[in-house]
């Protein structure tokens, strides 16, 4: 059973809804593929020139946004001429989008949401730019990812020189945490002695869900203590036979991180303390937890 584009489980009918933010970047995620056969039956597309007028006009619309301008304080505010103050304005105007109001041009109810449509259009657009390490390397699964509440994600990619970035902030972040969920599709570090293993193991309330073999290996590597978080209540593992990338829940932040398939090695790491960004892994997390199986007593005594 995999989870449906908005992370919620196809067979679990008691999901909470989420907050109104949430629930209407979702509800665009799951429209989206539709999108276009919707506004093609509707009978008007958009003309193009005008969409690229609209977003030409950005900076005014964003301006005007915060409070109504007269043309001089237009022109002192984007660094444009007279000229080109009168072409904008004329342009806001022929579209309803202002309106003068004591000298000044203010927005209208559709100026406004014209321009919080183009500014959340620049902003995933730069978003989707960040983060294209990390779309293209989970590019099968991102019907599941939701972009927006990542606006302003950290984003560390490997370099050449420096392959370890990712894995380094990664586990600069596990230092800082008290309790850490997640789940992943390889090992969420490298298997080798340091400061994650160090903190799953010993100071961490953790949860994570692997895949079996993946299970499989850590035990073998760390035998006895694996074995002893685990009997301890310390660590809890779970186990899926698919995941979609690697999620990390930390106490302030969420992360996604991206793997090269051939090695394992983490390509990309974004992470976020943004709300919405917390209450859409949450909901991820919940899903998929809600397919996978615990890791059973005799499991643990069969791969020591």
């Amino acid at each position: 059973m995999e989870p449906h584009e908005d992370g919620t489980d196809s067979g679990d009918s008691t999901q909470q809804p989420g907050s109104p933010v949430l629930e209407a970047l979702l509800e665009n995620e799951r429209n989206r593929q539709s999108l276009g056969q919707r506004l093609h039956a509707a009978g008007e597309r958009v003309d193009t020139d005008r969409l690229g007028d609209v977003v030409r006009h950005g900076p005014v619309l964003e301006a005007l946004r915060q409070e109504p301008l007269d043309r001089g304080e237009i022109e002192e505010r984007l660094d444009v001429s007279r000229a080109t103050s009168h072409r904008f304005t004329r342009w806001l105007d022929e579209q309803g989008f202002v309106e003068k109001v004591d000298g000044r041009f203010q927005l209208t109810g559709r100026g406004e949401a014209v321009a919080d449509e183009v500014l959340r259009f620049e902003a995933n657009v730069r978003t989707v730019d960040r983060m294209a390490p990390l779309l293209d390397s989970i590019c099968e699964d991102h019907q599941e990812f939701v972009v927006e509440p990542f606006v302003d994600a950290t984003v560390t990619v490997a370099e050449p020189d420096d392959p370890y970035r990712p894995v380094e902030r990664f586990v600069s972040l596990v230092e800082g945490t008290d309790t850490f969920r997640g789940f992943n599709t390889t090992h969420m570090a490298p298997l080798v002695p340091g400061a994650f293993h160090q903190r799953v193991f010993d100071r961490t309330d953790t949860e994570i869900i692997y895949l079996p073999h993946i299970v499989e290996k850590l035990f073998e590597t760390y035998p006895t203590q694996a074995t002893e978080a685990v009997e301890s209540g310390h660590l809890t593992l779970r186990t899926r036979d698919e995941l979609p990338y690697g999620l990390a829940i930390f106490d302030e932040r969420v992360g996604i991180g991206g793997y090269d398939e051939s090695t394992g090695v983490m390509e990309v790491f974004a992470d976020t303390d943004s709300p919405i960004a917390r209450e859409w892994a949450e909901r991820v997390y919940a899903s998929v937890r809600a397919d996978s199986e615990p890791l059973a007593d005799d499991r643990i005594d069969s791969i020591r």
